[in-house]
């Protein structure tokens, strides 16, 4: 969970170190432009809308009690990418701001920070992704050079096979047995080999 009022930063429970300066949030339509032929114009096609971006600026000072603001800067370092992790994690956003624009979850997409000329401060700029889950139905992938015969109606004992398709595939009979597959075969070759 990340809780933001006037003056701190809650990121999963814990207090991030820091005063708060600032939160943006944009967010923009997706929109394509068209090529035709002929015309210098360009037609304009919406196809959507792109997640919300998030920024969150903190500013980074000595604490009295000892607390160093590079102490802090790896606080809030280890709560983007901890060491051995692999994936970003997804965090809930508690913050007026953010609920007014209909954003509840977020991924830690980007993290900057920077030093400048007051040398007793450092300033960390986090960006955050709107994150929407997406729900994606799996279905077992069929082999190269395997028919689905179930999806044709092909298969036996399909409900969409033909009721006497059907009954000539239970009484069809079987194969013919082979004969003794080392017995030679009556085809003679008579020719000469060829001689120069």
């Amino acid at each position: 969970m990340i809780y933001t009022d006037g003056s701190e930063v809650m990121v999963d429970g814990v207090l991030l170190p820091g005063l708060f300066k600032s939160l943006e949030v944009t967010t923009a339509a997706e929109i394509e432009e068209q090529e035709v032929e002929g015309s210098t114009a360009k037609p304009k096609q919406a196809t959507g809308y792109e997640d919300a971006k998030i920024s969150v600026e903190l500013i980074l000072l000595d604490d009295a009690d000892g607390m160093t603001k590079e102490s802090k800067l790896e606080v809030i370092q280890n709560f983007f990418r901890q060491p051995g992790q692999e994936i970003p994690a997804v965090h809930t956003i508690v913050n007026e701001h953010t609920a007014r624009r209909n954003i509840s979850q977020v991924l830690f997409k980007q993290m900057v920070s920077k030093t400048t000329n007051a040398n007793d401060q450092l300033s960390v700029t986090m960006e955050f992704w709107e994150y929407i889950p997406m729900t994606i139905s799996v279905t077992s992938a069929q082999k190269a050079g395997e028919t689905n015969y179930a999806a044709d109606g092909a298969g036996s004992g399909s409900g969409n096979l033909n009721k006497d398709y059907e009954k000539y595939l239970e009484n069809r009979g079987q194969a013919p047995k082979q004969k003794d597959k080392t017995a030679k075969t009556p085809a003679k070759d008579n020719r000469r080999p060829y001689v120069k």
